[in-house]
């Protein structure tokens, strides 16, 4: 979305979005306009029938006292290093065929809080800000520039369970954003993990994301204290100062479609219009019918929000 021809910075009385609850104030723009109300959390918080509480400590900390936390050594690190020494999210090129488990430091773990392996839990690092669109609504956009790879935000707001997720979006109209997302991991054995996420009343900066169809943030879970994971933006490009921010809606990882994706997009019952304007856009917002069976809880390996 083209920027104003003003310098946003030029706020004489800036208005912080996240209540000082961030490591740095979130603007609005245009001056002396303000998004509807929701109370501000920079966490997760505990939902209606959600299965954990996603403030409680269940992992247990490593003991790298005397030495860096390295594979092999640091309990939090399996198999390789999560992040560079940049800070930067490693394989999340083009040549990544999925997105590769991270788990950070906690609470308990013995060494720094300049431990390399801390980075979604450090919170904001670059400036944002909330504007309003054209068409979208309320969009958010970085005032700074960002290397592709580093940590941008969370999408965070209240964990809930299934029923609960089914039944706020059965109240919803089709005049109603759906900030609800679902994000479902494959583990071992055809299992899947799910989470389900709902910013609308008790979020954070990320519900002003809109969708693109060629993003420019990949969202990745990352757990740091228990299984309840957050779910982290990062920058799959360079992404320059006043540019907006968004990610795929559908969960993609790198916006990588498959036959079964084709066919849902396809399917123009209660779809919502795209305005991203990327030359790939499928016109019409992802939708995640899984969302909307009041029955039954289907079997779907897909994840996403409407």
């Amino acid at each position: 979305m083209a920027a104003s021809e003003e310098e946003p910075e030029t706020v004489t009385e800036q208005l912080d979005i996240a209540r000082r609850l961030e490591n740095l104030p979130v603007s609005a723009w245009p001056p002396g306009a303000e998004p509807e109300p929701f109370q501000y959390t920079p966490d997760h918080v505990a939902g209606p029938g959600g299965d954990t509480d996603p403030t409680l400590i269940t992992f247990p900390g490593c003991v790298c006292v005397k030495t860096p936390c390295l594979p092999g050594t640091c309990s939090c690190l399996r198999r390789e290093k999560n992040y560079d020494d940049n800070l930067c999210l490693r394989h999340i090129g083009s040549e990544a065929k999925c997105a590769e488990p991270v788990f950070e430091c906690n609470v308990l773990c013995q060494c720094s809080d300049h431990c390399r392996n801390r980075v979604v839990q450090r919170g904001l690092q670059f400036r944002l800000q909330v504007f309003k669109t054209d068409r979208k609504g309320w969009g958010l956009r970085t005032l700074d520039f960002i290397p592709k790879g580093r940590f941008v935000c969370e999408y965070a707001g209240e964990v809930l369970g299934f029923s609960e997720v089914q039944r706020r979006i059965q109240l919803q109209t089709i005049h109603d954003s759906n900030y609800i997302i679902a994000v479902r991991e494959h583990v071992y054995n055809g299992q899947v993990m799910e989470t389900f996420v709902d910013p609308t009343s008790i979020g954070n900066i990320g519900r002003f994301l809109n969708h693109s169809c060629e993003p420019n943030l990949l969202m990745i879970p990352v757990r740091i204290n228990s299984m309840v994971p957050k779910l982290a933006l990062f920058a799959a490009k360079d992404i320059v100062p006043e540019e907006e921010l968004s990610y795929d809606y559908s969960g993609r990882f790198l916006n990588l479609l498959d036959s079964e994706d084709k066919e849902r997009l396809d399917n123009g019952k209660l779809r919502k219009p795209c305005y991203c304007g990327a030359e790939s856009c499928a016109a019409f917002l992802p939708y995640d019918s899984s969302l909307y069976c009041p029955l039954e809880k289907p079997n779907t390996s897909e994840e996403g929000r409407v």
